[in-house]
């Protein structure tokens, strides 16, 4: 039966679509679910929708879902569709709500971004709570997440749960963040962090006034590991011991690999590599970053709005049973950074062929993206394409040059670009960044994915056949100090620090410009106490301010400019050097513009890319080198920590893993409890 509520709420969205204007010539044709309302909380529900156009389209569709008694938030922006006979369809949009029981309104909206004409619908869908008076717990879509439920606690309570392994030996109790209650509805956590097959005893914590007070216990069997997914096999070289930081106990790994099988999914493992979690798209994403809330940062491939283009298109946000709670896509970023004024952001094939020299375009997301800034907002970078004169950065096949660039986009909490720093904005030399300054190893791409590349489009018959790779950004970090963002460009050999200032334009403040670069050949210079011969870094991973921006800075040295010959011959270049991958840390004096050594750790391999440095809770570094070359021609990880040893750079190994190949790891004591650098 439909409440007064339901009714009030159907006949507002039926005159919506009612009052449509007659002349529209984007029409909705359907608006539908899998599965009938009511449906019980964590059921997924499909929407389709079919939508005709007179005018030549594409059509895109963006949903927006309103959980009970709040506004509609952004799930999906607008992307495209697909037409077959004169009808189109948008991609499926699957809704998971485990928040909240409730009448849900889902809009959909419909734009074709040539004419500008837009139209949309709203339905409504009860959604029904799975606790009444006892507190349940169900399985989810992935057999190591469960929705816990509970009944509703009162207003100023907050809540949260507590649970632990049967056989209580083989996991410490983790709790959950705690929740405001929302009296009348129900109480909702989805609970990971747990081994496969495994009983679970829950329980809820709910605070009134400092007291606890604990629900009833319910047990909960996890399931085991689908047979289709590719689980891979860890080693443990050296295995924890009483030096090892076990209070992060939970490894969470990106295993990233393309162009080999199988397509490992990103796995969270103890530190024995036994499985506590995994999210499994079926392809290789870039995890970005876990956050504080329950849900991680990922950047996956899918449909945009270059037919030609469907690598890392995607920026989503999942929650731990692998739902979508936000997504984005370099198509609409395209259009709002071209509104914005951003002559280097429209879309690639929209480029002329071949390129005119000054044509530039944006290609795709790649390596890193955060929400660490201030309100929610999240940095992204991708990457651009841009046609210089012959002869540019030393080519010498009389052809315009393509070189790659890099912007970094920030969205505020609704996935809008509200500020963004633009490489080729700020390249006409010191103190900026020198279009002509070459990657100092020579890096190309082709055309196609290879090698860490985006995807190229630019190059084309008429262009120089290989791009340069003049930056190759791979880490983004806000400095909350400073309210200024920091990005390592692995192929410059340096870490810049652009001047962002919460994003503000105006007063001379935000301007983006590039602020200090450091690195060889950059501002800074190295107080070298241990007389290394090559104390910088050189093509870094994961740039990071420990301790909420505080420091130690922790990188992680791959070391490629320091055992290879570099093609900047200058006097601040270092001699050749050797050696292996190193994990470093160390101490910065803006003031006097000096680098210090903390620690400088031989990590016993070469990692020829990717990697990850981490200070741990109890003083040891975590670090990761990740792509090791085999002798059967395969690359592998090493999962290390390394106990510093006082009055040195160097220190001693207390954990060591061996893993397939890794783009970054993070060691955090739950899997609610990440580190924020």
């Amino acid at each position: 039966m439909q409440t007064l509520e339901n009714k009030s709420l159907y006949f507002t969205a039926l005159l919506a679509v009612l009052c449509a204007p007659a002349y529209a010539t984007v029409q909705i044709t359907a608006l539908t679910p899998s599965h009938t309302s009511p449906q019980l909380l964590g059921t997924p529900v499909t929407w389709t929708v079919t939508a005709t156009d007179t005018n030549s389209g594409p059509l895109t569709f963006q949903f927006n879902v309103a959980i009970p008694a709040q506004s509609f938030a952004l799930v999906k922006d607008f992307n495209v569709g697909t037409l077959a006979a004169g009808t189109w369809t948008a991609q499926p949009f699957v809704w998971v709500p485990t928040g909240v029981e409730g009448v849900y309104k889902i809009e959909v909206v419909i734009k074709d971004f040539t004419s500008g004409e837009t139209t949309s619908k709203t339905a409504l869908f009860q959604v029904t709570p799975l606790a009444t008076t006892k507190s349940v717990v169900t399985a989810t879509a992935n057999p190591l997440v469960a929705l816990f439920s509970a009944p509703s606690c009162a207003s100023g309570s907050t809540m949260a749960v507590r649970f632990q392994p049967q056989t209580k030996s083989l996991a410490p109790a983790v709790t959950t963040p705690f929740q405001k209650c929302h009296p009348p509805a129900t109480m909702n956590f989805e609970i990971a962090g747990m081994y496969p097959t495994t009983e679970y005893q829950m329980v809820s914590e709910t605070e009134t006034s400092g007291k606890i007070t604990l629900g009833n216990v319910v047990a909960f069997t996890t399931g085991a590991i689908p047979t289709n997914v590719p689980i891979p096999k860890f080693t443990v070289n050296t295995a924890a011991g009483s030096t090892t930081d076990t209070t992060d106990w939970v490894l969470l790994q990106n295993l990233l690999q393309f162009g080999v099988t199988p397509i490992y999914p990103a796995v969270a493992t103890d530190l024995s590599g036994n499985i506590l979690w995994y999210y499994n798209p079926g392809q290789s994403i870039f995890l970005t970053r876990p956050l504080q809330n329950g849900t991680f940062l990922t950047m996956q491939s899918g449909p945009s709005w270059d037919p030609a283009s469907t690598q890392l298109q995607l920026l989503d946000q999942i929650d731990f049973a692998g739902n979508i709670v936000k997504e984005t896509n370099i198509g609409v970023l395209s259009h709002q950074l071209v509104a914005m004024g951003a002559t280097d952001a429209v879309l690639c094939n929209t480029v002329a062929v071949p390129a005119p020299v000054g044509a530039a375009c944006i290609d795709s997301f790649h390596h890193d993206a955060i929400q660490t800034l201030p309100n929610g907002d999240t940095a992204a970078l991708v990457a651009i394409e841009k046609i210089f004169p012959p002869g540019t950065q030393g080519d010498t096949t009389g052809l315009p040059v393509d070189i790659i660039g890099d912007m970094i986009i920030v969205m505020n909490s609704s996935w809008q670009v509200i500020w963004y720093f633009d490489t080729f904005q700020h390249d006409n030399g010191a103190p900026q960044l020198d279009y002509t300054r070459p990657p100092v190893l020579g890096e190309t791409c082709s055309a196609g994915l290879s090698g860490g590349c985006p995807e190229i489009f630019l190059v084309t018959s008429g262009i120089s056949p290989k791009a340069k790779d003049w930056l190759h950004a791979n880490a983004l970090y806000y400095w909350p100090q400073d309210k200024d963002i920091v990005m390592s460009m692995r192929n410059q050999d340096w870490v810049v620090k652009i001047d962002y200032n919460n994003g503000v334009q105006s007063g001379g403040l935000g301007t983006g410009n590039i602020l200090w670069r450091m690195g060889p050949c950059g501002d800074f210079t190295f107080t070298n106490t241990y007389s290394d011969p090559w104390p910088w870094f050189s093509h870094q991973h994961e740039f990071g301010i420990e301790n909420s921006g505080a420091g130690p800075i922790t990188v992680f040295d791959n070391g490629n400019t320091r055992w290879s010959q570099p093609s900047i011959s200058t006097g601040c270049m270092p001699g050749v050097g050797s050696g292996n991958s190193r994990g470093m840390a160390l101490n910065i004096d803006e003031a006097t513009l000096t680098v210090s050594p903390v620690l400088s750790q031989d990590m016993g391999y070469q990692s020829f890319g990717d990697g990850s440095a981490q200070l741990l809770s109890d003083g040891n570094y975590s670090f990761l080198p990740s792509d090791v070359l085999t002798h059967t021609l395969s690359f592998v990880s090493y999962i290390e920590e390394i106990l510093p040893t006082a009055g040195t750079d160097t220190g001693t190994e207390v954990l060591n893993i061996e893993a397939p190949q890794n783009y970054r790891i993070w060691r955090m004591p739950s899997m609610y409890k990440p580190p924020i650098t």
